[in-house]
Protein backbone atom coordinates (compact mmCIF):
# COMPACT_ATOMS: atom_id res chain seq x y z
CA UNK A 1 0.00 0.00 0.00
CA UNK A 2 1.51 3.18 -0.96
CA UNK A 3 1.83 6.28 1.16
CA UNK A 4 -0.75 8.25 -0.79
CA UNK A 5 -3.27 5.69 -0.41
CA UNK A 6 -2.48 5.30 3.49
CA UNK A 7 -2.99 8.82 3.67
CA UNK A 8 -6.51 8.50 2.02
CA UNK A 9 -7.37 6.07 4.55
CA UNK A 10 -6.66 8.27 7.27
CA UNK A 11 -8.15 11.15 6.04
CA UNK A 12 -11.36 9.18 5.41
CA UNK A 13 -10.82 7.52 8.81
CA UNK A 14 -10.47 10.68 10.61
CA UNK A 15 -13.73 12.24 8.05
CA UNK A 16 -15.84 10.24 9.44
CA UNK A 17 -14.73 9.86 13.23
CA UNK A 18 -15.63 14.14 12.49
CA UNK A 19 -18.73 13.15 11.11
CA UNK A 20 -20.02 10.95 13.48
CA UNK A 21 -18.75 13.20 16.39
CA UNK A 22 -20.71 16.66 14.88
CA UNK A 23 -23.41 14.91 14.26
CA UNK A 24 -27.18 13.46 16.42
CA UNK A 25 -30.22 12.66 15.98
CA UNK A 26 -33.52 14.05 18.04
CA UNK A 27 -36.31 11.23 18.34
CA UNK A 28 -40.11 11.88 18.85
CA UNK A 29 -39.97 10.67 22.78
CA UNK A 30 -36.88 12.86 23.54
CA UNK A 31 -36.04 17.15 23.80
CA UNK A 32 -32.28 17.92 23.20
CA UNK A 33 -30.36 20.85 23.91
CA UNK A 34 -26.96 22.18 22.88
CA UNK A 35 -24.32 23.24 25.04
CA UNK A 36 -21.31 24.98 24.08
CA UNK A 37 -18.57 25.21 27.40
CA UNK A 38 -21.27 24.10 29.90
CA UNK A 39 -23.96 26.95 28.46
CA UNK A 40 -27.11 26.68 25.77
CA UNK A 41 -26.66 27.89 23.05
CA UNK A 42 -29.91 26.08 21.13
CA UNK A 43 -33.22 24.01 22.28
CA UNK A 44 -36.14 22.90 20.79
CA UNK A 45 -34.93 20.95 18.35
CA UNK A 46 -37.42 18.98 15.88
CA UNK A 47 -37.01 14.94 15.49
CA UNK A 48 -34.73 14.21 13.03
CA UNK A 49 -30.82 15.12 12.22
CA UNK A 50 -28.82 17.67 13.73
CA UNK A 51 -25.18 18.67 13.73
CA UNK A 52 -22.73 20.08 16.39
CA UNK A 53 -18.99 21.23 16.94
CA UNK A 54 -17.36 18.39 17.77
CA UNK A 55 -15.57 18.41 21.44
CA UNK A 56 -16.41 22.28 21.68
CA UNK A 57 -19.98 21.70 21.29
CA UNK A 58 -22.47 19.06 23.07
CA UNK A 59 -26.35 17.63 22.82
CA UNK A 60 -27.78 16.58 26.38
CA UNK A 61 -31.36 14.52 25.56
CA UNK A 62 -34.36 14.54 28.23
CA UNK A 63 -37.46 12.34 27.90
CA UNK A 64 -40.99 14.09 27.09
CA UNK A 65 -42.98 10.79 28.62
CA UNK A 66 -44.55 11.08 31.91
CA UNK A 67 -42.17 10.42 34.47
CA UNK A 68 -43.57 8.99 38.15
CA UNK A 69 -42.41 10.23 41.60
CA UNK A 70 -44.05 7.37 44.19
CA UNK A 71 -42.24 8.54 47.49
CA UNK A 72 -42.42 6.97 50.86
CA UNK A 73 -45.64 7.50 53.10
CA UNK A 74 -45.39 11.06 54.81
CA UNK A 75 -46.73 11.67 58.40
CA UNK A 76 -48.89 15.12 58.67
CA UNK A 77 -51.41 17.08 60.35
CA UNK A 78 -54.82 17.69 59.81
CA UNK A 79 -57.01 21.05 60.81
CA UNK A 80 -57.87 19.68 64.34
CA UNK A 81 -53.72 18.46 64.72
CA UNK A 82 -54.48 14.73 64.23
CA UNK A 83 -52.01 12.96 62.36
CA UNK A 84 -52.12 10.89 59.55
CA UNK A 85 -50.46 8.59 57.23
CA UNK A 86 -50.57 9.81 53.47
CA UNK A 87 -48.86 7.67 50.53
CA UNK A 88 -49.06 9.56 47.46
CA UNK A 89 -47.66 9.73 44.08
CA UNK A 90 -47.16 12.28 41.36
CA UNK A 91 -46.83 11.89 37.06
CA UNK A 92 -44.31 14.87 35.95
CA UNK A 93 -42.51 15.78 32.27
CA UNK A 94 -40.27 17.76 31.56
CA UNK A 95 -41.41 20.97 29.15
CA UNK A 96 -38.88 23.59 29.13
CA UNK A 97 -35.34 21.14 28.48
CA UNK A 98 -33.12 24.93 28.80
CA UNK A 99 -34.85 26.12 32.59
CA UNK A 100 -34.61 21.90 33.99
CA UNK A 101 -31.19 22.05 32.85
CA UNK A 102 -30.46 25.22 34.15
CA UNK A 103 -32.11 24.49 37.79
CA UNK A 104 -31.72 20.76 37.96
CA UNK A 105 -28.23 20.03 36.06
CA UNK A 106 -30.02 18.24 34.13
CA UNK A 107 -30.79 15.13 36.35
CA UNK A 108 -33.71 13.61 36.75
CA UNK A 109 -32.71 12.81 40.38
CA UNK A 110 -32.54 16.25 41.87
CA UNK A 111 -35.62 17.08 39.91
CA UNK A 112 -37.29 13.78 41.85
CA UNK A 113 -36.05 15.30 45.24
CA UNK A 114 -37.14 18.88 44.79
CA UNK A 115 -40.57 17.91 43.28
CA UNK A 116 -41.24 15.09 46.21
CA UNK A 117 -40.03 18.37 48.55
CA UNK A 118 -42.52 20.90 46.49
CA UNK A 119 -45.23 18.09 46.77
CA UNK A 120 -44.62 17.27 50.96
CA UNK A 121 -45.27 21.17 51.43
CA UNK A 122 -48.35 20.87 49.37
CA UNK A 123 -49.89 18.09 51.51
CA UNK A 124 -49.05 19.50 54.35
CA UNK A 125 -50.84 23.01 53.30
CA UNK A 126 -54.13 21.73 52.05
CA UNK A 127 -54.08 18.62 55.06
CA UNK A 128 -53.73 21.43 57.08
CA UNK A 129 -56.71 23.34 55.91
CA UNK A 130 -59.25 20.15 56.48
CA UNK A 131 -60.28 18.15 59.07
CA UNK A 132 -59.70 14.66 59.79
CA UNK A 133 -63.41 13.51 57.85
CA UNK A 134 -62.78 16.17 55.07
CA UNK A 135 -59.35 15.02 53.91
CA UNK A 136 -60.42 11.10 53.43
CA UNK A 137 -63.57 11.19 52.23
CA UNK A 138 -66.32 14.64 51.89
CA UNK A 139 -63.44 16.66 49.98
CA UNK A 140 -60.90 14.09 48.86
CA UNK A 141 -61.20 15.14 45.16
CA UNK A 142 -61.21 19.11 45.64
CA UNK A 143 -57.88 18.03 47.96
CA UNK A 144 -56.03 16.25 45.58
CA UNK A 145 -56.91 19.52 42.90
CA UNK A 146 -55.86 22.15 45.41
CA UNK A 147 -52.87 20.24 45.82
CA UNK A 148 -51.78 20.25 42.54
CA UNK A 149 -52.24 23.54 41.94
CA UNK A 150 -50.19 24.69 44.92
CA UNK A 151 -47.65 22.67 43.76
CA UNK A 152 -47.95 23.72 40.06
CA UNK A 153 -47.16 26.99 40.81
CA UNK A 154 -43.78 26.07 42.47
CA UNK A 155 -42.48 23.28 39.72
CA UNK A 156 -42.93 25.55 37.13
CA UNK A 157 -39.71 27.38 38.25
CA UNK A 158 -37.89 23.55 37.38
CA UNK A 159 -38.79 23.81 33.98
CA UNK A 160 -41.56 20.76 34.54
CA UNK A 161 -45.31 20.05 34.40
CA UNK A 162 -46.81 18.62 37.03
CA UNK A 163 -49.50 16.18 35.70
CA UNK A 164 -51.38 14.62 38.18
CA UNK A 165 -51.10 14.17 42.02
CA UNK A 166 -53.08 11.07 43.66
CA UNK A 167 -53.24 10.33 47.17
CA UNK A 168 -53.31 6.29 47.62
CA UNK A 169 -53.67 5.64 50.66
CA UNK A 170 -54.64 7.63 53.94
CA UNK A 171 -54.29 6.32 57.04
CA UNK A 172 -53.91 6.72 60.89
CA UNK A 173 -50.43 6.05 62.36
CA UNK A 174 -50.13 2.91 64.87
CA UNK A 175 -49.25 5.43 67.82
CA UNK A 176 -53.12 7.15 67.34
CA UNK A 177 -55.15 4.76 65.40
CA UNK A 178 -56.80 3.47 68.68
CA UNK A 179 -57.60 6.98 70.01
CA UNK A 180 -58.71 7.96 67.12
CA UNK A 181 -61.33 4.71 66.91
CA UNK A 182 -62.00 5.37 70.49
CA UNK A 183 -63.09 8.65 69.55
CA UNK A 184 -65.03 8.09 66.58
CA UNK A 185 -66.89 5.11 68.00
CA UNK A 186 -68.01 7.87 71.09
CA UNK A 187 -68.94 10.50 68.28
CA UNK A 188 -71.48 8.54 66.84
CA UNK A 189 -72.31 6.81 70.08
CA UNK A 190 -73.42 10.31 71.10
CA UNK A 191 -74.87 11.77 68.06
CA UNK A 192 -76.83 8.53 67.93
CA UNK A 193 -77.76 9.44 71.56
CA UNK A 194 -79.05 12.64 70.03
CA UNK A 195 -80.98 11.32 67.24
CA UNK A 196 -82.79 8.48 70.14
CA UNK A 197 -83.70 11.57 72.10
CA UNK A 198 -84.95 14.12 69.52
CA UNK A 199 -87.04 10.57 68.13
CA UNK A 200 -88.30 10.33 71.73
CA UNK A 201 -89.28 13.79 72.11
CA UNK A 202 -91.18 13.85 68.77
CA UNK A 203 -92.51 10.72 69.74
CA UNK A 204 -94.00 12.31 73.11
CA UNK A 205 -95.10 15.74 71.61
CA UNK A 206 -97.40 13.46 68.59
CA UNK A 207 -98.97 11.71 71.61
CA UNK A 208 -99.68 14.38 73.84
CA UNK A 209 -100.74 16.41 70.16
CA UNK A 210 -103.11 12.73 69.93
CA UNK A 211 -104.25 12.76 73.24
CA UNK A 212 -105.36 16.39 73.12
CA UNK A 213 -106.84 15.92 69.66
CA UNK A 214 -108.83 12.80 71.14
CA UNK A 215 -110.01 14.63 74.57
CA UNK A 216 -111.15 18.28 72.61
CA UNK A 217 -112.84 15.48 69.88
CA UNK A 218 -114.86 13.62 72.85
CA UNK A 219 -115.61 16.50 74.40
CA UNK A 220 -117.31 18.29 71.28
CA UNK A 221 -119.48 14.83 70.32
CA UNK A 222 -120.57 15.00 74.50
CA UNK A 223 -121.29 18.28 74.19
CA UNK A 224 -123.40 17.72 70.65
CA UNK A 225 -124.80 14.97 71.98
CA UNK A 226 -126.06 17.04 75.09
CA UNK A 227 -127.47 19.59 72.92
CA UNK A 228 -129.49 17.42 70.68
CA UNK A 229 -130.63 15.08 73.50
CA UNK A 230 -131.66 18.30 74.92
CA UNK A 231 -133.48 19.48 72.07
CA UNK A 232 -135.39 16.28 71.89
CA UNK A 233 -135.92 16.05 75.44
CA UNK A 234 -137.51 19.66 74.84
CA UNK A 235 -139.59 18.37 71.74
CA UNK A 236 -140.57 15.38 73.23
CA UNK A 237 -142.25 17.59 76.31
CA UNK A 238 -143.71 20.01 73.59
CA UNK A 239 -145.30 16.71 72.03
CA UNK A 240 -146.69 15.30 75.34
CA UNK A 241 -147.64 18.91 76.58
CA UNK A 242 -149.98 19.45 72.86
CA UNK A 243 -151.15 15.80 73.25
CA UNK A 244 -152.33 16.77 77.28
CA UNK A 245 -153.64 19.79 75.90
CA UNK A 246 -155.62 18.23 73.43
CA UNK A 247 -156.87 15.59 75.37
CA UNK A 248 -156.27 14.86 78.95
CA UNK A 249 -157.91 11.86 79.11
CA UNK A 250 -156.46 10.09 76.80
CA UNK A 251 -153.07 11.31 77.23
CA UNK A 252 -153.44 9.92 81.14
CA UNK A 253 -154.64 6.85 79.46
CA UNK A 254 -152.50 6.32 77.28
CA UNK A 255 -149.38 6.88 79.98
CA UNK A 256 -151.15 4.54 82.26
CA UNK A 257 -150.76 1.85 79.81
CA UNK A 258 -146.98 2.40 78.85
CA UNK A 259 -146.62 2.31 83.14
CA UNK A 260 -148.01 -0.82 82.82
CA UNK A 261 -146.23 -2.18 79.98
CA UNK A 262 -143.05 -1.05 81.40
CA UNK A 263 -144.23 -2.59 84.84
CA UNK A 264 -145.56 -5.53 84.07
CA UNK A 265 -143.90 -6.18 80.34
CA UNK A 266 -141.51 -9.30 81.85
CA UNK A 267 -142.19 -12.78 82.88
CA UNK A 268 -141.73 -13.02 86.54
CA UNK A 269 -142.06 -9.79 87.52
CA UNK A 270 -143.98 -9.14 90.56
CA UNK A 271 -145.68 -6.17 91.30
CA UNK A 272 -147.39 -6.12 95.41
CA UNK A 273 -149.95 -3.16 95.33
CA UNK A 274 -153.15 -1.91 97.16
CA UNK A 275 -156.08 -3.31 94.49
CA UNK A 276 -157.56 0.10 95.12
CA UNK A 277 -154.80 2.12 94.31
CA UNK A 278 -154.55 4.99 91.89
CA UNK A 279 -152.57 2.93 89.54
CA UNK A 280 -155.20 0.12 88.69
CA UNK A 281 -157.58 2.71 87.66
CA UNK A 282 -157.99 1.91 83.89
CA UNK A 283 -157.93 -1.75 84.75
CA UNK A 284 -160.75 -1.32 87.11
CA UNK A 285 -163.10 0.67 85.48
CA UNK A 286 -162.68 0.81 81.60
CA UNK A 287 -164.27 4.60 82.01
CA UNK A 288 -161.53 5.45 84.16
CA UNK A 289 -163.36 6.22 87.39
CA UNK A 290 -162.12 4.94 90.40
CA UNK A 291 -164.63 2.14 92.12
Amino acid sequence: MSNSRFAVLVAAGLLFVVIGLSAFTVNEREMAIKLQVGEVVEANYEPGLHWKWPIYQNVRKFPRRILTISDQPERIFTAERRALQVDFFVKWRVVDPVTFYTSTGGSAQIANDRLSEIIRNSIVTEFGKRSVEEAISVERAALMRDMLVTASMTATGLGVELVDVRIKQVEFPNDVKNAVYREMREERARVAAELRAQGRQTSEEKRSEADKQRTIILADAYRDGQIIRGEGDALAAEIYAGAYNRDPEFYAFYRSIDAYKKSLGKAGDILVLDPNNEFFRYLNSSSGEQN
